[in-house]
């Protein structure tokens, strides 16, 4: 049975290498650590332990620190003009194109545009096509990779929800998701698929 867990300790440490973010780094790091430990208890292997326990220290060490971390969030509206924007879109146009596959830059003007910022740092861009019936038809809302996890979204559609009612939005509406991980976050902000006159929408009612 040890070696069970020998092989999960591996794996797990394996994966940690090949995340993209310092997050779920640490987080496997951890798990791989537990593995570890338990190997070492059942074989008796003291060295395997003893690191183990002193990298899972270090591992809660670094979770905390970046669970307890204040962050200064602000949102700012721009109206689809500007060169910063287009830069930004630019510079990021193939991941977005991979989330949001139908975007185009000249889709902005007219809509309900923000940026939001994280600690003064652009981490999202977001634009929806408000609806006179209080939809907001979302075209984009590109997280930054290393700014994906789930603070961003719920700054927007929890602390921010106040904002998107004053400029009239009653429903968040999605007509396309085709990127998975896209879904799953979306579903965990509380948005739901919904069949509508033959079409299926994931929607968020504020």
């Amino acid at each position: 049975m040890a070696v069970y867990f020998g092989y999960l300790a591996s794996l797990l440490l394996i994966i940690a290498l090949l995340v993209n973010n310092d997050l779920k780094f640490r987080w496997y790091n951890l798990l791989g650590n537990i593995s570890f430990i338990t190997y070492g208890i059942l074989l008796t292997a003291v060295p395997v332990l003893i690191t183990n326990a002193i990298l899972l220290i270090i591992n809660i060490f670094y979770l905390v620190k970046v669970y307890s971390k204040k962050e200064n969030f602000d949102l700012i509206e721009f109206s689809g003009d500007e060169t910063l924007v287009f830069k930004f879109l630019q510079f990021y146009q193939k991941d977005i194109h991979f989330i949001f596959t139908d975007f185009e830059a000249k889709a902005l003007k007219g809509n309900l545009n923000f940026v939001v910022l994280r600690d003064v740092v652009i981490a999202n861009m977001f634009s929806a096509n408000l609806l006179q019936n209080g939809d907001a038809i979302v075209l984009l809302n590109y997280t930054l990779l290393k700014y994906r996890d789930y603070k961003v979204g719920k700054f927007i559609f929890e602390k921010e929800k106040d904002f998107l009612q004053s400029k009239g939005v009653k429903r968040l509406v999605y007509k396309k998701v085709t990127n998975k991980k896209h879904e799953q976050f979306l579903k965990v902000m509380g948005f739901n698929w919904v069949e509508e006159n033959g079409e299926l929408l994931l929607i968020k009612t504020l």
